[in-house]
């Protein structure tokens, strides 16, 4: 009878296995320990990382494609906020972000940094964001050929370094929309990974995709709009309620 519970339960194992998704929607949490940022195994630094123990990093870039990440794998009490578009440069912003020390990730797009560098150059330097790639013009990149979704990407990252003085290698395809040609091109452009979400602050409400609160190793999305001090207080106000610390998303993908 045991061996006959044994035989069941590694069934039910291999089929679970067998309902991974498919190479070119291929989604990871993180892999590889690494002590510190910028750390490996067995590497050293000379201070500790100042919010505890940086638990993993993402997967390496496999067969020409960037991993997909939608959630940080983490014991440590440890959430991500990430913002986008760029579209409204609201003015209490950058001194909202001071206050509360949030570490966002702004995953931007040309067509609204263009003419407004200064602002957005204001925030990276003063707050300790970090720039992330979000294409030039937003589209849907989706079942668009690889030239197109190449040049979306690349140019939003060359223009970035140009005009930011910073050439980001993070990337969120727009919609959170992509395909196996979105994967290569983010690639060929120099990013390290495409950044998905577990959680959405919209009309100063956190949305969960799972549950009723945040979770260790989640990543958050909001947007640069009209209600940005609503949605910013609001996810400051969840994470504190659920006991999180937001820390830079960076640090676990570079």
């Amino acid at each position: 009878m045991k061996r006959l519970a044994a035989i069941v339960v590694a069934a039910a194992l291999a089929l679970t296995a067998c309902s991974a998704k498919e190479p070119d929607q291929r989604e990871f949490g993180t892999s590889q320990p690494n002590p510190a940022p910028g750390g490996g195994p067995g590497s050293t630094t000379s201070a500790p990382y100042p919010f505890g123990t940086v638990q993993q990093q993402a997967p390496a870039v496999e067969n020409g494609q960037v991993p997909v990440v939608r959630r940080i794998t983490t014991d440590k009490p440890y959430v991500f906020l990430t913002m986008d578009d760029g579209a409204v440069k609201d003015p209490g912003a950058l001194k909202l972000m001071q206050q509360n020390g949030t570490h966002p990730v702004l995953f931007l797009n040309q067509k609204y940094v263009k003419g407004h560098e200064a602002y957005f150059k204001q925030i990276l330097d003063a707050t300790g964001a970090t720039l992330g790639d979000h294409t030039v013009d937003h589209p849907n990149l989706k079942g668009k050929p690889f030239e197109f979704q190449r040049k979306e990407i690349c140019d939003d990252a060359d223009d970035f370094q140009k005009g930011l003085g910073v050439r980001p290698s993070l990337f969120r395809p727009p919609f959170g929309n992509y395909d196996q040609n979105t994967l290569r091109a983010a690639a060929a452009c120099g990013m390290r990974v495409a950044v998905l979400w577990t959680a959405a602050v919209n009309d100063g409400h956190v949305q969960f995709q799972a549950g009723d609160k945040l979770k260790p190793g989640d990543i958050v999305l909001m947007h640069f709009r009209k209600t940005f001090e609503e949605d910013y207080t609001a996810f400051v106000e969840q994470a504190k309620k659920d006991g999180l610390t937001p820390v830079p998303l960076a640090d676990f993908l570079g």
